[in-house]
């Protein structure tokens, strides 16, 4: 990311950072920005994927869910440290993207994203089948998950915090990678696959790479997203969910990371505030989004900082 760029991403978090402290504590706008965030967390290792390897997978969301279910399957059995819990929600969701990715990544175009959703779908169906853990009514977390024997996570602004860090963290890691050979080589054989393994290098085992990463940042949004709700269900894996993701990343800017931040934002901000005007929301989410599409082919990002060259 070019240094003069930088402040827009971090205004973005500096303005999340601030709020608790301007007013914006009350437990429901807490419990929003939570949302917010986390969502945005799951948007930009999706973003990481579609901007930097050229991968629009329709089932991201299976990680995030993997993470959650993680959380909420260790609980049951008395397992309630973080620092078991969430390194077993980044295991359990990297290695499902590691085993789907290995076949779907063999693809390309509209054959990977169809195969992405058909992986979405089998773990949303598998997760519905958990009758152990509710099945398709879901399962409650009765208390979130604690930290070195505390319960931290239950203060609001602390969680807040938390996961402001997880998302700064998982944004400048992506910015970073996509920054470094790794992230170069990606971006070429984005392009241009054949002129990569012209020059001696594989695409497939870079791609693979970048698959897990992104499926490891939802697997930590997974476990931020059950301890902030409190309740899993297969819904948080559905393919619908993965086209939310899908859509706050085109919405942001496909190729600006911070922009799946700022589409995070705007989606769940326009999607809450519609929901409190009329029952039938939806019928106006639906139709604005698209019209957002059609208007804004660089997202919202090119109105804040145009693309020059």
């Amino acid at each position: 990311m070019r240094l003069r760029e930088a402040w827009l991403p971090l205004l973005l978090l500096a303005a999340l950072g601030i709020a608790p402290l301007a007013g914006f504590a009350a437990s429901y706008e807490m419990t929003l920005m939570a949302r917010m965030m986390i969502l945005a967390m799951a948007a930009v290792s999706l973003s990481f994927l579609v901007g930097g390897a050229g991968l629009a997978s329709l089932g991201h969301a299976a990680c995030l869910g993997v993470g959650a279910y993680a959380v909420v399957i260790l609980d049951a059995h008395g397992i309630t440290d973080a620092l078991r819990v969430l390194p077993a929600a980044i295991g359990a969701a990297s290695a499902f993207a590691l085993l789907t990715g290995a076949i779907a990544i063999r693809t390309s175009g509209v054959h990977f994203i169809m195969i992405t959703l058909a992986f979405g779908q089998m773990a949303f169906f598998t997760a519905a089948s958990l009758s152990a853990y509710g099945g398709d009514d879901g399962t409650t977390l009765y208390s979130r998950t604690e930290l070195a024997g505390t319960r931290l996570l239950e203060n609001r602004l602390v969680f807040h915090y938390i996961c402001l860090g997880a998302l700064a963290l998982t944004w400048a890691a992506c910015a970073m990678l996509l920054a470094s050979r790794f992230g170069r080589v990606l971006r070429a054989a984005r392009e241009n696959a054949q002129r990569v393994e012209a020059v001696g290098l594989a695409p497939y085992p870079f791609r693979l790479v970048g698959y897990v990463i992104a499926g490891g940042f939802g697997g930590v949004a997974g476990f931020l997203l059950a301890n902030a709700t409190e309740f899993v269900s297969p819904a948080i894996l559905s393919w619908q969910r993965s086209g939310e993701l899908l859509f706050m990343v085109i919405l942001g800017g496909v190729g600006r990371l911070w922009g799946a931040i700022l589409g995070a934002l705007v989606f769940v901000l326009l999607e809450t505030w519609l929901a409190e005007l009329t029952p039938h929301w939806k019928i106006i989410f639906g139709p604005l989004l698209v019209v957002s599409v059609l208007l804004l082919r660089g997202g919202l990002s090119s109105l804040v900082a145009p693309r020059h060259g």
